[in-house]
């Protein structure tokens, strides 16, 4: 048997050495998973109807008071000024003339329903992946950055991505990073060191030839990976957001009113709908992410060409 050649002994050690890194990852959420199961224990078997001393919920307090605050709605990205291509889609359609009396156009209202599912669709099969790929493996974030970057193929949707994206770096490194340093995991303090070598590239974009950008779902996926969220409810919670945000827009745009909006976000069909879309694109791979609904990037593409409009995109 002939010796490898130089070539194929790089590759095999760096091989090793990424199969090394993903077991060194997978031990440390076992860990976790032990550490949270063992504290959960006691709680199985309490029949009082008093609480017990020290109770522990399934999800740790640190993480569940994370998770609330990254789904506040006040959680400044700038979402509120995008409308993810729905003011767009609106203008482009053809709808009956409301009579009078009524909350909202009631063709207007199913439109909107048949939007915000193919939005959802659209945002699980282009940018899921790429959040699910960022926790996993956060210390190649710089290419899932990249290669999000390549496959956003409508300029408007690609700049909104990437101001939510640095909104979002922002809160960690202003609001989030004091508090949350001191409780990590081995494997957050590893992904915090990522995260920040990657915001030195960011902030020293003008001297490298490929200067990263800062798209949301990298570096959402990263992010509640060093704020021990759940993959799981990282998954969930990206898409729910996206829907709160979609909705918001739409009552905003005199659509639906307020508990129309909060209908919509409490119903079934939504739950059960992200839901689906978080099982179905959990193992899909960054390589076959990519646009499923084409239309959603012609809405977006097309919004900056609309004569008058409340949204920047």
């Amino acid at each position: 048997m002939t010796d490898p050649s130089p070539e194929q002994q790089a590759a095999l050690k760096q091989e090793i050495a990424l199969l090394e890194q993903k077991l060194k990852h997978a031990k440390a959420q076992l860990n976790d998973a032990v550490q949270e199961e063992e504290a959960v224990a006691p709680l199985l078997y309490h029949t009082s109807n008093e609480l017990p001393h020290n109770t522990t919920s399934t999800l740790p307090t640190h993480s569940l008071h994370t998770l609330l605050l990254l789904s506040d709605s006040a959680l400044p990205l700038g979402s509120f000024a995008f409308s993810s291509g729905l003011e767009s889609f609106l203008a482009h359609e053809k709808v009956k003339v409301a009579s009078s009396g009524n909350t909202a156009n009631p063709s207007q209202l199913s439109s909107f329903h048949i939007f915000l599912k193919v939005s959802l669709q659209s945002l699980a099969s282009a940018a899921l992946p790429y959040v699910l790929a960022a926790y996993r493996e956060p210390s190649r974030i710089e290419e899932w950055d990249n290669d999000f970057d390549a496959s956003a193929i409508c300029t408007v949707a690609r700049r909104a991505s990437v101001a939510q994206g640095r909104a979002l770096l922002s809160v960690w490194e202003r609001s989030f990073r004091d508090h949350h340093t001191l409780t990590s995991s081995s494997t957050s303090t590893d992904a915090i060191s990522f995260l920040a070598s990657f915001s030195t590239s960011l902030k020293s974009s003008s001297h490298n030839a490929y200067p990263p950008n800062a798209h949301l779902a990298p570096l959402w996926g990263i992010l509640t990976l060093i704020l021990s969220i759940p993959l799981h409810s990282s998954a969930y919670l990206f898409l729910f957001s996206h829907a709160r945000t979609v909705i918001s827009a739409a009552v905003r745009a005199s659509v639906l009113g307020p508990y129309q909006a909060q209908h919509v976000l409490a119903s079934t069909e939504l739950r059960d709908l992200m839901k689906g879309l978080v099982e179905r694109y959990w193992d899909r791979r960054t390589e076959d992410a990519g646009q499923t609904v084409p239309a959603v990037d012609l809405w977006v593409g097309r919004h900056e060409l609309l004569y008058s409009r409340i949204f920047n995109s």
